[in-house]
């Protein structure tokens, strides 16, 4: 994990705390990430908004968590955890509309000592645009 933190004398940009944020984080691909999740290695985690969800659709048996809720239900010691939320060895893929959030998303995890969670590149999108299993939200 990155120990990248900017004081009021060293501001720096979006962009650049996405880099070091990303340095420490092993990204996956949206096909490795399926054959992973198939697998049953890995926990997938949706934070997409609900619109981007009515939008544009679900993957089936991933887990959706709303993005200020993902440290309270991830967190194996957490009094509000998911029943998957076991271990802090769980391999965790978190993934965000286009792949942004979801970094820093998984660097938090990290932070919480979930060592093994990481995010999907590209997020949602690439996801759908490499033709994997997708389904309408409501369905």
């Amino acid at each position: 994990m990155s120990s990248f933190h900017a004081t009021p004398a060293t501001r720096t940009s979006v962009d650049e705390l996405l880099e070091a944020t990303r340095r420490g984080l092993d990204r996956i691909s949206a096909r490795d990430a399926f054959a992973a999740f198939e697998a049953g290695d890995v926990l997938l985690v949706d934070t997409r908004y609900q619109a981007q969800r009515e939008r544009d659709g679900v993957i089936p048996g991933a887990v959706l968590v709303e993005r200020n809720e993902l440290e309270w239900r991830l967190d194996p010691r957490g009094s509000h955890r998911l029943p998957q939320a076991t271990s802090h060895d769980l391999r965790v893929v978190v993934l965000c509309n286009e792949g942004y959030a979801s970094s820093f998303a998984a660097a938090s995890l990290r932070q919480l000592g979930l060592r093994r969670a990481t995010d999907l590149i590209g997020g949602f999108q690439a996801w759908k645009e490499a033709g994997l299993p997708v389904r309408e939200s409501g369905a």
